[in-house]
């Protein structure tokens, strides 16, 4: 197995385990991640994002399959099945995510999946008739950046031993 399928499969076990310290060790330092809800982060901001998402997502299963890697890119599928907090619906995402890797670990993540669908388990009968609208996606991403930021506020303040915790 190529070293950059290892980072791969090593990023998504810490994810099973609900290790976000373990996930973002696989990341570049100035790694830029992105999907369709938060669209492009970068550094600290793309780790944020994984520690808040883990966090919340208590009862979140992950399954992974088909990593392929070589010296510059890799590839994997993915499907999370969450409890969507703000609305307590059940979400089954299927993701595709590309990789490029620097120095050994993750420099660029892209994840694929489509917003509709999600929006539709996330949001129910509204998500799924709006959810295909830039009024509705944008939204969507607007909620989560600010909860994002939310995060990152409620951390500036704690030590790094009690960040870790959270």
């Amino acid at each position: 197995m190529h070293q950059h399928a290892i980072v791969i499969e090593q990023f998504y076990q810490a994810f099973q385990r609900h290790d976000p310290e373990a996930m973002v060790a696989c990341y570049h330092p100035a790694v830029t991640f992105s999907d369709p809800v938060f669209q492009t982060l970068q550094g600290d901001r793309a780790k944020a994002m994984w520690r808040m998402l883990v966090g919340r997502g208590t009862d979140l299963q992950l399954i992974y399959r088909d990593i392929e890697a070589d010296d510059q890119r890799g590839k994997a599928y993915w499907e999370a099945t969450y409890t969507f907090s703000q609305t307590g619906r059940r979400v089954k995402n299927l993701v595709h995510a590309d990789f490029q890797f620097q120095d050994g670990r993750i420099k660029t993540h892209h994840d694929t999946f489509d917003l509709w669908r999600w929006a539709g388990m996330a949001l129910g009968p509204q998500g799924s008739l709006l959810g295909w609208t830039p009024f509705m996606q944008n939204a969507i991403r607007r909620q989560a950046a600010k909860g994002l930021d939310v995060f990152i506020a409620g951390r500036a303040g704690m030590s790094e031993r009690e960040a870790s915790t959270r």
